[in-house]
């Protein structure tokens, strides 16, 4: 498995968990997932299943250093401005996403369209580099958000590096009407991939955009742990564009595949 690879099971790693820190990482995550959508006490206490006493407290704790923020009347909390010194220390110290930055403009300045980086982790995406059309703008695809693998280019492209044996059971969400909600559905469109080298998202993730997705593997070795996508709009989609989107995204790939081989992406540490 490369560096960047991360199954889709977690591993277990048989230490106890901390019970105070694996609250604190669960109402950060908590409060990241609700975006603009700020929190009362009693629904993160409820939410986490903590006395209001103890969720109060921790709260308190993490606003005075900057993790948590809140209103004027100290009763609505979200996320707060040192998360985004922790995400982009992430993203500014990533051997890959520091090396496929370059390639990511060249394949934006070719095609025209958004081309995204992103990291399997788990069952989702985690959204590493855009760049965006200037045609268009689809905030959903930021980077730093996470979306379901199942329902998006870059997803599928990663998921088909797995044992569909690896797929949780069904109910996946349903993002658009034209997403993949059962086991085999998902299982068919992932032989697909395989069997032609790359993702289609059709309208799945995002209605009104196509997305077309392509794993990094690194001295061809398997699972890769990241992929590179382009996402058009269906009204710009011809048979044509389509074609030079393929065309061009698979050189792009191959070219980021050479420099990672050739170890453009090393950095000091083996992280995993």
């Amino acid at each position: 498995m490369s560096e960047s690879a991360v199954p889709i099971r977690p591993h277990e790693s048989g230490v106890r968990e901390v019970k105070s820190a694996a609250r604190t990482v669960e109402l950060l995550e908590l409060l990241a997932a609700r975006g603009d959508r700020p929190a009362r006490l009693q629904e993160l206490a409820a939410e986490l299943g903590v006395p209001r006493s103890s969720m109060y407290a921790l709260l308190q704790t993490l606003i005075a250093r900057g993790w948590v923020r809140t209103d004027a009347t100290g009763s609505l909390y979200g996320i707060g401005l040192r998360t985004l010194l922790t995400g982009t220390s992430y993203l500014d110290t990533d051997p890959v996403v520091r090396m496929v930055r370059p390639y990511l403009d060249d394949a934006s300045e070719q095609l025209g369209e958004t081309i995204h980086l992103g990291r399997l982790d788990g069952m989702d995406v985690a959204y590493l580099a855009t760049r965006e059309s200037h045609e268009y703008l689809r905030t959903i695809s930021r980077v730093g958000r996470w979306l379901p693998a199942h329902a998006g280019a870059l997803g599928k492209a990663l998921l088909a590096e797995h044992p569909d044996t690896e797929l949780p059971d069904a109910p996946y969400e349903a993002l658009t009407p034209c997403t993949h909600t059962t086991p085999a559905a998902l299982t068919a469109d992932l032989a697909q991939v395989r069997a032609r080298g790359y993702s289609i998202d059709r309208e799945e993730g995002v209605t009104g955009i196509v997305g077309f997705g392509f794993a990094l593997r690194v001295n061809g070795e398997a699972p890769a742990g990241d992929a590179i996508s382009c996402s058009v709009p269906v009204a710009r989609l011809t048979e044509e564009r389509e074609r030079r989107i393929v065309t061009v995204m698979q050189k792009v790939r191959e070219e980021i595949e050479t420099a990672l081989a050739q170890g453009g992406g090393a950095g000091g540490v083996d992280w995993r």
